[in-house]
Order: C-alpha cells, then sequence, then structure tokens
C-alpha cells in the first residue's frame, strides 16, 4: 500500500460458499469508513465491509444473498439490469394460453351445441311420448319426468324406436346407418333383471334371488309392422317386470356437420351411438325413460378442395399448441429451479443461524422462502402442458366427447390460475398490493372462523334433509339440501322456499317455518356481519402496517441493516457498471485479454473505475 487512504480489492475465484467464505475472510480492508469493492465478474453484488464494524464478512456474504434473493424482479433489475426472464415468459404465457383457449372455447361451443341439438332430434325421431316443452330446463319444473306405466308402453315404445331408426331417412337431418353400405345394423337390446322375483301379493309372499343376470338380443329382419314382443316370444326371450332391473335400446348413425366449415375449416364427421334406458330400480309403478347420445368425431373422407385449407388450420392451430407447451415448459423450468435454489438458500440459512447465534430460524422465517405464486405457476403449467397436448390429439385424431371435457377442465383451470398469477406482479405497486396483503392477512382468521361456521351449517344440511326431503323438493337429497342453503344465506329464491313445503303434514309444515327463519336470521345478521368485520379488521391492521412499519421475522430483521447501508452504494456501484460498458472496452477484453474492469467505491462513497493494462497474446493493445 502506497498510502493510508488505498484500498485492497480482494477477488476470490472460489469453487463453492465455503471457499469463497474463507477467501473473503483472509482480505484486508483500510480506510475511515471502509470499502466496497466490486468486481463486474460478481455481477454487481456490492461488498461494504466497515472495519469499525463486528459483523464478519461471512454475514455481510449471507446478508447480501438474503437481501438479493428477496428482492422483485423490478429491484433486481435496478440492481443488477438483469432482464426479469421469468416476467418476460408469463406474459407471453398469458397471451399465448389466452388465444389458445379462446379458439378451443369456440370449437367447444359448437361441438357440445351441435350434440345437444342433436339429442334434442333423436328425442324426437326415437322416443315416445317426448314433447317440445321437455326441451326447456325450468324452474320449478312444469312437467314430471318421463315414464312408462304399463307393460303394453314398454313394447309399444320399442318398437317406436325401431320404427324410427328403420325409417331413418324420413329425417331432416342428414343421418345414415354406421355400414360402409348405408344398410341398417341391427338394434341391441339388454336388461337386466333379478333371477327369481316372483310376487304374490294377495297372501304377503314371494319368490326373490337377488342375483342379477343380462341378457341381450339383437332385433333383425326388421320390416314394416315389426313387434318386438312377437320377435322376443319367438326368441325365448322372456321379461318378467317384478324382476326386471333396468333395460337399453342400443344403436348408432352417422351424420356429417357443415355449420363449422369455413374459409379454413372443413366440415365435421360424427358417429352417434344411442342410447333409450328404462330405469326400473326403484319397483314402484314408475319405468324412467331417458335417452343419451354419445358423440363421437371421426377423420372426414370429403372433398378434396378442402384439403389444402384442412392442413393449413392443423398446422396453425399445431404451431400454436406447440408454442404454448414450449413457453409453458420454459415457464416450469425456471419457477421449478427457483423453488429449489430457494430451499437450498432457506438450509443454508438455517445452518448459519445455528452455527452463529445458536439458534434455529422461526417457522416465519422458514415460510419466507417458500414462494406460493411459483407453486400456483407450476400447477397451471402442468395442466396447460396436459390440455395442450390432449386438444393437439382431438384437432388430429379420433376423440370420444369425454376428452373434450376433460381438455376444457384442464385449460380452463389452468387459465384461471395464469390470470391470478397477475397478482404476483401487481403486488410490486403498494395500491394493488392492499388487497393481496389483506387476503394474506386475514386468512388465518377466516379459516378458524369459516370451520365453526361449517359445523352450524352442516348441522342445518343434515337436520334439513332429513326431516324436510320427503316434503320438499329442494331437500330431497344432500346435495341438493346444501345448495338450497348456500343460495339462502345469499338471499336467493327465498319465497318459493318457503311456498313449496308440502302441506301433508301441517306439524313438518310448521317445523320448516321455524327452521328457515332460524337459518335464515342466524347466517345472514351474525355470520355473514361476523366474516365482514374480520375481513375488516386485516386491512385495517394492513393500513397500521403501513403507516407505522411492517411486522419483520427473523430473517429479515438480519437484512435489514444491510439493505440501510447498501441502498446508496448499489446505485452508485450500478451507475459505475454502467459507464464502464463500452465498445472499447469490449473489444480489449476479448482481443487484448484484459482483465474485466473493476468499480471501487472510495471511502466518500464515489465510485471509481480502475483497469489493469496488459498485453495482448499476439501483440501489444493500443
Amino acid at each position: 500500500m502506497d498510502n493510508a487512504n488505498e484500498h485492497r480489492v480482494c477477488s476470490c475465484n472460489a469453487e463453492n460458499d465455503l471457499e469463497h467464505n474463507k477467501c473473503a475472510s483472509s482480505c484486508s480492508w483500510s480506510g475511515d469508513e471502509g470499502t466496497l469493492a466490486f468486481e463486474e465478474t460478481d455481477q454487481l453484488n456490492p461488498r461494504y465491509v466497515p472495519e469499525s464494524s463486528s459483523v464478519t464478512e461471512i454475514e455481510q456474504i449471507m446478508k447480501r444473498k438474503l437481501k438479493f434473493f428477496f428482492m422483485n424482479p423490478i429491484e433486481k433489475w435496478q440492481a443488477k439490469r438483469r432482464l426479469p426472464c421469468k416476467f418476460i415468459v408469463q406474459i407471453m404465457k398469458i397471451i399465448l394460453v389466452t388465444v389458445q383457449l379462446c379458439l378451443f372455447a369456440h370449437s367447444r361451443y359448437n361441438h357440445v351445441n351441435y350434440t345437444w341439438d342433436n339429442r334434442i332430434a333423436f328425442s324426437h325421431l326415437f322416443l315416445r311420448g317426448w314433447d317440445a316443452t321437455r326441451e326447456v330446463n325450468s324452474y320449478p319444473p312444469g312437467l314430471g319426468p318421463l315414464a312408462l306405466y304399463k307393460i303394453s308402453e314398454f313394447y309399444d315404445t320399442l318398437d317406436f324406436a325401431i320404427e324410427g331408426y328403420s325409417n331413418l331417412s324420413e329425417a331432416i337431418g342428414p343421418y345414415s346407418y354406421t355400414e360402409e353400405d348405408n344398410s341398417m345394423s341391427s338394434p341391441m337390446l339388454c336388461f337386466s333383471q333379478y333371477k327369481e322375483g316372483s310376487i304374490f301379493g294377495f297372501n304377503e309372499s314371494y319368490i326373490f334371488n337377488s342375483e342379477i343376470i343380462e341378457t341381450c338380443a339383437n332385433f333383425t329382419n326388421i320390416t314394416k309392422g315389426f313387434s318386438s314382443k312377437e320377435f322376443l316370444n319367438k326368441q325365448h326371450v322372456k321379461i318378467e317386470f317384478s324382476a326386471l332391473v333396468s333395460a337399453t335400446l342400443q344403436f348408432s348413425v352417422k351424420t356429417v356437420n357443415f355449420k363449422a366449415a369455413g374459409p379454413m375449416t372443413p366440415p365435421d364427421c360424427y358417429k352417434f351411438d344411442i342410447e333409450i334406458s328404462f330405469d326400473n330400480r326403484d319397483h314402484d309403478g314408475q319405468m324412467l325413460l331417458t335417452l343419451d347420445a354419445d358423440a363421437v368425431r371421426l377423420c372426414c373422407k370429403g372433398d378434396i378442395e378442402y384439403t389444402v385449407d384442412n392442413e393449413i388450420d392443423l398446422i396453425l392451430r399445431s404451431i400454436l399448441n406447440s408454442l404454448v407447451i414450449f413457453i409453458c415448459s420454459i415457464s416450469f423450468i425456471l419457477c421449478s429451479r427457483a423453488v429449489y435454489r430457494a430451499q437450498q438458500l432457506k438450509e443454508e440459512t438455517r445452518k448459519f443461524f445455528k452455527a452463529t447465534y445458536n439458534k434455529d430460524l422461526s417457522v416465519e422465517g422458514r415460510l419466507e422462502f417458500l414462494n406460493m405464486w411459483y407453486i400456483m405457476i407450476i400447477v397451471n403449467d402442468v395442466l396447460i402442458i396436459l390440455g395442450s397436448a390432449i386438444k393437439e390429439q382431438i384437432e388430429k385424431q379420433e376423440v370420444a366427447s369425454d376428452q373434450w371435457n376433460i381438455c376444457g377442465v384442464l385449460l380452463g383451470t389452468g387459465n384461471l390460475l395464469v390470470w391470478f398469477g397477475v397478482l404476483r406482479y401487481l403486488g410490486f405497486f403498494k395500491t394493488y398490493n392492499v388487497v393481496i396483503l389483506t387476503l394474506k392477512k386475514a386468512t388465518p382468521k377466516v379459516a378458524r372462523f369459516l370451520l365453526c361456521a361449517v359445523l352450524i351449517y352442516a348441522g342445518f344440511t343434515f337436520c334439513g334433509w332429513l326431516i324436510l326431503g320427503p316434503y320438499h323438493m329442494k331437500f330431497r337429497s344432500l346435495a341438493s339440501t346444501s345448495e338450497c342453503l348456500f343460495a339462502l344465506i345469499n338471499g336467493d329464491d327465498m319465497y318459493a322456499t318457503f311456498s313449496i313445503m308440502s302441506y301433508k303434514s301441517p306439524m313438518l309444515w310448521w317445523y320448516s317455518r321455524v327452521y328457515l327463519y332460524s337459518f335464515i336470521s342466524l347466517y345472514i345478521y351474525v355470520v355473514l356481519s361476523l366474516f365482514i368485520s374480520v375481513i375488516m379488521d386485516a386491512y385495517e391492521t394492513i393500513k397500521l402496517y403501513y403507516k407505522d412499519g411492517f411486522p419483520k421475522n427473523d430473517v429479515q430483521e438480519f437484512i435489514a441493516d444491510y439493505i440501510e447501508e447498501s441502498s446508496s452504494s448499489t446505485e452508485s456501484i450500478s451507475s459505475c457498471y454502467m459507464s464502464s460498458i463500452s465498445l472499447r472496452g469490449l473489444l480489449d477484453v476479448i482481443c487484448c485479454k484484459r482483465e474485466r474492469p473493476r468499480c471501487i467505491l472510495t471511502p466518500n462513497r464515489v465510485p471509481k473505475f480502475k483497469q489493469r493494462s496488459s498485453h495482448g497474446a499476439n501483440g501489444i493493445c493500443v
């Protein structure tokens, strides 16, 4: 050293943190106030070590690591000019995922709406007794369930469906049979009945064997005036209606949908597996009748003019799906790496606290290293990748309708979480962060409050289901009872709930009044008011924290003093670093193999730029 005011720069090229700490502790520092040294290879990690301070260099290194870890992307950009990669990836992901969801939602709506309209058409063609008033779901329902009450009605329903299937060419819809030559395939009747189930009501006796036997029969040689009863008798197939549990009539048709066709989208081909169900499980004299049609999309063999346009549409959609999968994979890797490194830093901090202060990290301190935003992003990445893979299969192969629903659930939930993730970046601003901090502060209290409220709610639910179920349509099942009570909490359909109660039992009618008045009064005037007060209490607490300061855990207290000391130093070092970046500087480093420039903060906190001169390997640098 030439004089007392000179400062020594410590450069440690260690392979791990332990060697780096040993090297750093062996460096000597001089000056009246201390020296903060920085090298470009350290990526703007300033180290200001006052000579008079009792804090060791190892503590400063740990504080610097923790300080940088808890910075948000904006602060990291200001400190190190590091691009916020995860933020950029999330913005790109939001745009691509939203575009993908909009396109899939349009296709799925057309698919579901088309299959539903065909189901209505099949009900008119093949279901005896179907009426247009049953096509609208009204509340309360104006009609009872479609059911059969006579044996003759059972066979008439079979004959009506078979006749409609044999006269498929008369339908307005472009329906065809599934055979390659468009010949009619044989409808199949399958029914399940008890092995023995004879009832002799006149003397209160019966013969019963609970074993269920399933029998199937194909209706062949169908001609005009076909009788299913006579056909079954000739085939020696006997149906005992006292033992009958259920029966199904199954057949399939094919069709082509022109509605989805457009400039780049060809028509879609479908096969509908139609099933007419006869439900007699209750054996109450009422056999419920329903029709269901499961759609399967097929590969069309259409006009050659659509081939090129179809390929362009598939290529564009495949490119979009591939981009979404690629971006979500990058997001998954970055967030998983961040979570893993956070756990590594947590273990390092825990060992440091144990060795230095002989104490372990608190629970709050450990939770600081678990970023739930990253966990949520990882979850939505997995959901979107799976949904995009299924979407790609839907657009290229023959798929069942269930896969449309699964794909919709995956993409919809993933997109929901993606937009929730935007709140993380809004939280960097004080104005928007109030909502997030209020929810975070209120969550424990709300959870405890909801636990007590759910116990009371469960008591009312089970009580209403048991007592009012036989006399009130809203209480016939446990699920419908819970839905009814939840609607009452929100003030929905109150008068209808009171008025629908049956008058068959006067005692239960009065009991229902006491039950409903008690539940509504308790939850609307007491429980909801307390719930709002819990949220408001958390909001007032957050406002007080903004005024007087937020409480700090042991990790935050540990790095608090370092943040205060190094805030101005970071700005000075950043300006020094940016001034050292020039075209000549880069050429000196690359061509002349000079050492990288170093920024030194003098005791007066003035950044000083130093460059060691050296000769190139094959010449002299000017």
